[in-house]
């Protein structure tokens, strides 16, 4: 099975994964840029496709993490993800973007039990998750995903960028302090579940606020 990945939550980001491919990577590629999606992700995709020598027909399914993220950032991969679909004629799921974190914390530690993911939600907040970890198995979440202050999270050991800018009142792990989502740990974890017979979620984006973008009301009478 050969996944396209995409993940838009915090950076942009793209990437092959498969059963058949040595340690599972096709290629992928990250930004640093939390705020350049649109401008780099379609032409970052068609050059991944490129290099792998892979086009759209060998696709077997598209992935794309719904979040929890920003609405601008977050709907550019997205509509991404569902406009290749379609045109592809290949199936779409969704997995929850923190899962990508969780599954790099499982594959960098032998430690089992409950940690936190968490990510920069702006506005002084963090968007985060709660997951545990048994050995040998992938990271289950146990609760969330929510958007909220720092300081209110479980004492818990956290990872992820929000983890590192809330050092102060989180367990952030040095290591992870600066981590975001991407698109190959999602789509790694998304072939494992697939494999193993699961049914993933769909596209329909987490973005755990309401848009500040308002439908103006009726205009107010002069007189």
């Amino acid at each position: 099975m050969l996944i396209l990945a995409i993940d838009t939550s915090a950076v942009a980001s793209a990437a092959l994964v498969s059963d058949d491919a040595l340690e599972g990577v096709v290629g992928s590629f990250s930004t640093e840029d939390t705020r350049s999606h649109a401008e780099v992700l379609a032409p970052g995709i068609e050059k991944l496709l490129a290099e792998a020598d892979v086009t759209g027909a060998d696709i077997d399914a598209i992935v794309v993490g719904v979040g929890p993220g920003p609405f601008t950032g977050l709907r550019s991969g997205i509509a991404t993800a569902r406009t290749l679909a379609f045109a592809w004629g290949k199936p779409l799921h969704g997995l929850m973007s923190l899962d990508a974190v969780a599954l790099e914390v499982a594959e960098s530690t032998d430690a089992p039990g409950e940690f936190l993911v968490a990510t920069d939600a702006r506005r002084k907040e963090v968007y985060w998750a709660r997951y545990t970890l048994q050995e040998g198995q992938l990271p289950r979440l146990v609760d969330g995903p929510h958007v909220g202050f720092a300081s209110d999270l479980p004492d818990l050991p956290a990872y992820g960028a929000g983890a590192g800018l809330y050092a102060d009142v989180l367990r952030a792990d040095p290591d992870f302090s600066a981590e975001q989502p991407d698109a190959l740990y999602l789509g790694q974890f998304a072939l494992v579940r697939l494999a193993g017979g699961e049914e993933l979620p769909d596209s329909t984006p987490l973005y755990l606020r309401e848009s500040d973008a308002q439908v103006p009301g009726p205009r107010k009478r002069a007189l």
